[in-house]
């Protein structure tokens, strides 16, 4: 493989998911224990396989996504930023937070995503089977290493502080923000 595509998809990676560092930190800040931060990975790899999933069937031609569809991803995070906040409001803590679950957690992840597919289709079909494959790895790597931001980010004294006091009202207001993001084209 070629160093310059590892570049080119280590770049990419790296611009169209920077809004995921928030996403993991707040999901990181509310997990509990080893178990709580293995749910935040997994959901993260799973959200993230099936972007890769849709990208590729995209390039080869299977055009899954019709035009003007993945800005409609964008309902799942208000959805999910609205219970969230209805959760908040309510102040049950015998609940756990929306999304905290893997399955939730991938949703949010393929949401927040949708929109890559758009980047990601073209520079997929543009390359070879090697040049696919290479992507796809860096792409992999690049999720293990925003969990471990993500994490790093959470377990900071003072970020963790903030998600401690605030996080049930950042997450609501995140997935509401980001929902509507997509919804409007903004990403």
């Amino acid at each position: 493989m070629d160093a310059g595509l590892l570049g080119r998809a280590a770049a990419m990676f790296a611009v169209t998911n920077v809004d995921d560092l928030v996403l993991l930190a707040v999901f990181f800040g509310q997990a509990a224990g080893r178990r709580g931060a293995l749910k935040v990975v997994t959901g993260q790899f799973l959200g993230f396989a099936a972007i890769l999933a849709v990208s590729v069937a995209g390039a080869l031609g299977a055009g899954l996504l019709p035009a003007g569809a993945v800005r409609w991803l964008g309902v799942l995070p208000v959805l999910l930023g609205i219970r969230a906040a209805w959760r908040a409001w309510k102040q049950d803590d015998d609940e756990p937070p929306p999304a905290a679950g893997v399955l939730g957690i991938a949703a949010v992840c393929f949401a927040n995503g949708g929109d890559n597919v758009g980047v990601y289709v073209p520079a997929f079909a543009a390359t070879g089977p090697a040049g696919l494959v290479g992507y796809v790895v860096v792409f992999l790597v690049g999720v293990a290493v925003w969990c471990a931001a993500g994490r790093f980010l959470a377990t900071r004294p003072g970020v963790a502080r903030v998600l401690a006091r605030w996080g049930h009202v950042v997450l609501p207001a995140v997935l509401i923000a980001l929902g509507v993001l997509i919804l409007v084209g903004a990403f």
